[in-house]
């Protein structure tokens, strides 16, 4: 049996983007297989079309990283309470731009009724990412100060809600008006035009020279310096990305003469080597989503077949919150 899906022939532009129809992964023990009814669209996506990401797959491969869906089967390997027909969103082991994808039944959660398939592919990557890189990894309490680079994003815009939600005062960099007007609509209490201003110049001014307690990047680049810059004594930057394409470094003088740290978080490898900590944010997550104390921002919701319309405004930084291709 085939399924309709886009593949990667060679890397590449967007336009390496192929509709074709392709074997129907089969679930391996220990996973299920899901009819997928919205796929989400990642930064990682892009890097790995383009080649560029660290032990990225080799073409010709479907990309999708995160699905949402109704479970088809349930290959048993121990105790799952997942049951055909299911509503889930996966971290997937095959490729989610299809119309059916598997996905390891560790990281497949039972998505409420009150979240709509679109919505729920934000739970697998941007969430877990957005609450792991705040709270998991950084530790942050309530009564922080916290600054959200790219604050209109995919992960950025849940983790605004969330460090709001936290009871943090939030400060977050975005590039346009509008995409500061939903950052603020979202809890951020300072936006910051990172296009013309200087991002540490702002927050130390809006905090009295002290400047903040946790920073989270996904950008890298001037965009790390800068939150160097305005780290507040004993503060922490959790960087977890790239987006720039510039590589962040750091003098490590700096960290220590104002007792400063700098981690790293990256999703899969946290899985493979520290799962529980990753996975203990699914009940908060799933909690503020189903609630509504959180919002996932769905701003493209494209057809399948058009995914090299949804890469080029992801790369592009057209986009704000989630883009998710629906097959």
């Amino acid at each position: 049996m085939t399924v309709r899906a886009v593949e990667v022939t060679e890397y590449g532009d967007s336009g390496v983007l192929t509709p074709r129809e392709r074997p129907e992964p089969e679930p391996a023990p220990g996973e299920v297989g899901i009819a997928v009814e919205a796929a989400g669209v990642n930064f990682a996506d892009v890097e790995q079309r383009r080649g560029n990401y660290p032990e990225g797959p080799t073409p010709p491969f479907v990309p999708g990283l995160e699905v949402a869906g109704t479970v088809t089967s349930v290959e048993r390997a121990g105790d799952t309470d997942l049951s055909v027909g299911d509503r889930v969103a996966a971290l997937t082991s095959s490729g989610g731009y299809a119309a059916f994808a598997t996905a390891p039944v560790e990281t497949t959660f039972p998505v409420p009724d009150s979240l709509s398939m679109p919505a729920a592919t934000a739970l697998p990557v941007q969430g877990l990412t957005a609450h792991n890189v705040l709270h998991e990894w950084g530790d942050l309490s309530a009564g922080e100060r916290v600054l959200v680079h790219a604050g209109a994003g995919g992960v950025g815009s849940l983790a605004v809600q969330l460090a709001d939600a936290a009871g943090a005062t939030v400060f977050a960099t975005a590039s346009t008006a509008a995409k500061r007007d939903l950052a603020s609509t979202l809890g951020a209490g300072v936006t910051i035009d990172y296009t013309t201003t200087d991002v540490a110049d702002a927050v130390l001014a809006e905090t009295d020279g002290r400047g903040v307690d946790l920073v989270v990047d996904g950008v890298g680049g001037e965009a790390f310096s800068a939150s160097v810059e305005a780290l507040a004594p004993a503060g922490r930057v959790v960087s977890f990305g790239m987006a720039s394409g510039s590589v962040p470094t750091v003098a490590t003088p700096r960290l220590f003469f104002e007792n400063q740290s700098v981690v790293g978080y990256h999703l899969d490898h946290a899985l493979e080597h520290v799962p529980d900590r990753v996975l203990g944010a699914v009940p908060s997550l799933l909690d503020h989503l189903s609630t509504g104390r959180v919002e996932v921002v769905v701003d493209e919701r494209v057809p399948l077949e058009r995914a090299a319309t949804a890469h080029e405004a992801l790369a592009n930084r057209e986009t704000v919150g989630k883009v998710v291709l629906e097959p």
